[in-house]
């Protein structure tokens, strides 16, 4: 049975909740992920986009992604908080932002894309599988193809 989560921003003047758990939990490393978050990484979970449900009023920068694919980030307007993002290429789910969740312990990395891009001073996992950048098919085929082994 599914338990889902909730989240919000800073000043609480946006208010998320997903009535599915996350799908795939993951950290990435490049370069927009850094300065969308002001730290070394973003920490990203993948939930059906049908199970998220948003209240409170969301601003969107578009910016093209290294495969060309449009990446939505959503944010507060007032506080600045990054609350959740979309791709243009990875239709059906959205990608809740770990930092703002209700309760951080749900999430639980299963990988880390853009390794190559990580600063010294931010600590990859090695016991996480490690992508140089985003592996072909992107994270969900990789959870799904462990999950099928």
């Amino acid at each position: 049975m599914s338990q889902g989560f909730t989240g919000s921003c800073l000043c609480g003047a946006v208010h998320f909740k997903s009535t599915a758990d996350a799908q795939m939990v993951g950290h990435c490393h490049c370069i927009d992920c850094r300065k969308s978050s002001g730290t070394g990484h973003c920490t990203h979970l993948v939930v059906p986009e049908q199970a998220f449900y948003v209240t409170g009023s969301v601003t969107f920068y578009d910016r093209a992604a290294d495969s060309g694919n449009i990446i939505s980030r959503g944010f507060c307007g007032t506080c600045g908080s990054p609350v959740y993002s979309k791709n243009s290429g990875m239709s059906g789910v959205v990608f809740p932002r770990a930092s703002v969740l209700d309760d951080p312990e749900i999430a639980k990395p299963q990988m880390v894309v853009y390794a190559s891009q990580a600063p010294s001073w931010d600590h990859v996992n090695p016991a996480l599988p490690v992508f140089a950048t985003m592996p072909e098919g992107g994270p969900q085929k990789v959870v799904a193809t462990k999950s099928a082994s």
